[in-house]
């Protein structure tokens, strides 16, 4: 074995100028590699982190997954019911104390009860539909980010006036409206009433900032027309990834809808599962590239020293021997250039984070980027192989020929 070694370092030391050139190709696609993986995961990361924190993990509401059944249908196995209306339902969820109790029992997160309702806001001639969200100031900093997220005032300056409300920064951007402005608000159950602007938030979510606003339960439950009216229950997850898993659960236990933030967001995060495939064919391409210049220096080589490998030979070395000599010497340049790529990568990266970014559109400043090890060890992985392979090929065909037959071509 210590022949091998000798004879490849010998071959790559003699080569001096191919050698750097074949590591440097290694490197800058380990790198580039490297830098694109994390600027990809970082601004995926980045925008579900900022999903996560515009939602609840998991919401439950008053709506059922399945209407219903009819008595008939639960006394009788084949009947069949077609054209009937249901029964009318009171709006809300029945018992909710009762049902955050037994929540709180086992949902590994914080639990809160709100009042969802719909509405109107006229303020300066200008009317806007809007999602009126009823909450607990105290309980609501244990399942969202409102509370970081507001621009102006306060969550308890929910308690400090007469129907006070909170705006997205853009709804009210919309209406013209700031602190201190008295809105009219109308609700679908006929009730108006006048409330007092006394904070903005922005939670970096069009949607939500352009269509939600924020009131005291009681509030809410006043502009529906409903005393003691809750139908929706938000939790907040120690690990947001749980939240399929536990949305399941609940619905086996209560029949009600509840929703997981990645069933609210299904469309994106199918597109994330393409966007990876897309991400991964480009870092799978760079690397491919280098490896080309990895294959033509090991075969320049290995053409090179035709007649040592023919004096090789002669001397009574195998041609599994010689393979491994020239594979080795790929080996060495995909390590040598997956340490140097791996170094170049985190500066790439490094330098890519530093970059600040003014937008009115982004709360942000710098590139959003992830310094994962495993880019690193499926970059270093991918150039190691590709290097060996590169070195395979020429090895084989070198190996195959017979030492009078080198000598004979070379003279």
């Amino acid at each position: 074995m210590n022949l091998v070694l000798d004879i490849a370092w010998t071959h790559i030391q003699a080569r001096g100028r191919q050698t750097l050139v074949a590591v440097l190709g290694v490197a800058i696609g380990v790198g580039f590699s490297i830098m694109m993986a994390a600027l990809m995961q970082g601004s995926q990361d980045d925008f579900v982190k900022t999903l996560v924190n515009a939602l609840p993990h998991v919401s439950v509401n008053d709506e059922r997954r399945r209407a219903p059944r009819q008595p008939a249908e639960d006394m009788f196995g084949a009947a069949e019911i077609r054209g009937l209306t249901p029964a009318t339902r009171r709006p809300g969820i029945s018992n909710p104390m009762a049902m955050v109790s037994a929540l709180e029992g086992w949902v590994p997160g914080s639990v809160t009860l709100s009042v969802q309702a719909k509405g109107i806001l006229r303020y300066a001639g200008k009317d806007l539909t809007a999602s009126i969200v009823g909450i607990d100031p105290l309980r609501e900093a244990r399942v969202s980010q409102l509370a970081t997220q507001m621009r102006q005032g306060s969550l308890p300056a929910l308690y400090r006036a007469t129907n006070a409300i909170i705006l997205g920064d853009r709804l009210a951007e919309k209406l013209g409206a700031r602190i201190g402005s008295n809105i009219s608000v109308s609700a679908s159950a006929g009730r108006v009433m006048t409330a007092r602007v006394v904070g903005i938030f922005h939670a970096g979510v069009r949607s939500i900032d352009e269509n939600t606003a924020y009131v005291l339960i009681k509030t809410a439950q006043v502009l529906s027309d409903q005393t003691g009216l809750i139908n929706e229950i938000r939790m907040r997850l120690n690990d947001p990834m749980n939240a399929r898993a536990v949305a399941e659960r609940i619905v086996a236990d209560t029949g009600l809808k509840a929703v997981s933030w990645q069933e609210a967001n299904e469309d994106i995060m199918s597109s994330f599962v393409i966007r990876n495939i897309i991400m991964y064919t480009v870092v799978g391409a760079i690397l491919l590239v280098a490896s080309f210049g990895t294959y033509n220096i090991i075969s320049t080589i290995t053409f090179e020293k035709s007649r040592d490998i023919a004096i090789m030979k002669s001397l009574g070395l195998t041609q599994a021997t010689v393979r491994r000599i020239f594979v080795l010497e790929g080996l060495v340049i995909g390590v040598a250039g997956g340490v140097a790529g791996s170094v170049l990568g985190y500066l790439l990266t490094l330098g890519m984070g530093s970059i600040e970014i003014k937008s009115p559109f982004m709360d942000s400043t710098h590139l959003p980027m992830v310094y994962s090890p495993l880019h690193y060890a499926i970059a270093s992985g991918i150039a190691l192989a590709a290097s060996a392979i590169a070195g395979y090929f020429p090895a084989r065909k070198a190996a195959r020929l017979h030492p009078v037959e080198i000598i004979r071509g070379a003279t």
